[in-house]
């Protein structure tokens, strides 16, 4: 029996169907906007890890500038940041014989002066200026980033769960289970959002723990619906009636099957929430029920800047306002690249 000729290898090669996951990061990478914000998103999230693991932002509750310092990279002229005025000298009188450690008194006042100009001068080189404790607006901004986004990106997690799997069992099974978790749906959906989250605040308390619970709780309707419908959609077609008549199991067929041809339907929805869900910690926390007070985000920073901006302190407004938009639209222009890349009605287009 001849073998076949590279002719034909070569053809079964280029017959060779792509998978989906090879095609949708294909796509992918030919959004140029799409990867950019990819990159954004994960430099933002490299930030995280650091400052949740020590490397960055580890002193963020210290005070290590005068209260309200400006931004500045140099640091002002050292007379300027001490603020020690040269004492007038008075007469050169000995008093060794009245008081043993007069000689002493000179060498220590020049010392406490060297120290205190130094001090001052690197306190004050703080290039997103200081708040009104003296702690460094960049270190705390970092710090409030790991809360805000780890709050977004856990709470988005467990309402895309919640809404993911009830939605499963809504749509493939009906009936009274269908029925019953309609009702849910119906329940959650009635009550205006804002006012969700506010009732479950009060029952939660404050803590980071406390805002992801609260979010994922009162966000998983819209998952639900999305993934109830494609659960109804795909139940009925051939690949999973065929998976029946061999006799794979019902959630075999759920979680087999089904799932992974509406995965891609989640994980757009997971990551729409995440931007969400970042959003609605900065308002739980600017209105004081999202972190507790000895924590910070972005939402408490917001809070405190409101009375700053007041006196005329502007820069902790502005660095976290920057440091929001650009996380915020990064995330939005790569969420719809991602779905761009994986609709399966794109696929068919190619």
């Amino acid at each position: 029996m001849s073998s076949p000729t590279p002719a034909a290898s070569g053809n079964n090669k280029a017959q060779k169907s792509e998978g989906v996951w090879a095609a949708s990061w294909r796509r992918l990478k030919a959004d140029k906007v799409g990867m950019v914000s990819m990159a954004i998103v994960a430099v933002f999230l490299l930030m995280v890890i650091a400052s949740a693991s020590g490397l960055l932002a580890k002193n963020w509750q210290k005070e290590v500038g005068v209260p309200n310092a400006p931004p500045t990279f140099m640091g002002p002229a050292p007379a300027e940041a001490t603020g020690v005025i040269a004492q007038p000298k008075g007469p050169n009188v000995d008093l060794s014989d009245i008081d043993p450690l007069a000689p002493k008194y000179k060498e220590w006042e020049e010392r406490a002066s060297q120290f205190k100009t130094e001090e001052v001068v690197k306190a004050e080189t703080l290039p997103l200026g200081g708040d009104r404790l003296g702690r460094d607006v960049l270190a705390k901004v970092i710090k409030g980033a790991e809360v805000s986004i780890l709050v977004g990106v856990l709470a988005a997690v467990v309402a895309t769960i919640i809404g993911t799997v009830l939605g499963a069992i809504s749509g493939f099974f009906g009936g009274k289970i269908g029925d019953f978790l309609e009702w849910l749906y119906n329940v959650f959906t009635a009550i205006p959002s804002i006012l969700l989250i506010f009732a479950f605040a009060v029952i939660f308390g404050k803590g980071v723990m406390s805002v992801v619970m609260i979010l994922g709780l009162a966000g998983w309707p819209g998952i639900y619906r999305l993934i109830r419908a494609e659960f109804m959609k795909h139940s009925v077609r051939e690949y999973v009636r065929s998976a029946e008549a061999i006799g794979a199991s019902r959630y075999s067929r759920m979680f087999k099957h089904i799932l992974p041809n509406v995965s891609h339907v989640a994980l757009v929805q997971l990551s729409l929430h995440v931007v969400s869900f970042i959003k609605s910690e900065v308002i739980l926390s600017y209105l004081g029920l999202g972190v507790g007070v000895d924590q910070v985000s972005w939402g408490t920073m917001l809070s405190e800047s409101q009375s700053e901006l007041i006196l005329g302190y502007w820069w902790q407004l502005a660095a976290v306002t920057a440091l929001m938009a650009v996380f915020v639209t990064a995330f939005a222009l790569f969420t719809d690249a991602l779905r761009d890349a994986l609709d399966p009605k794109l696929r068919g287009l190619e």
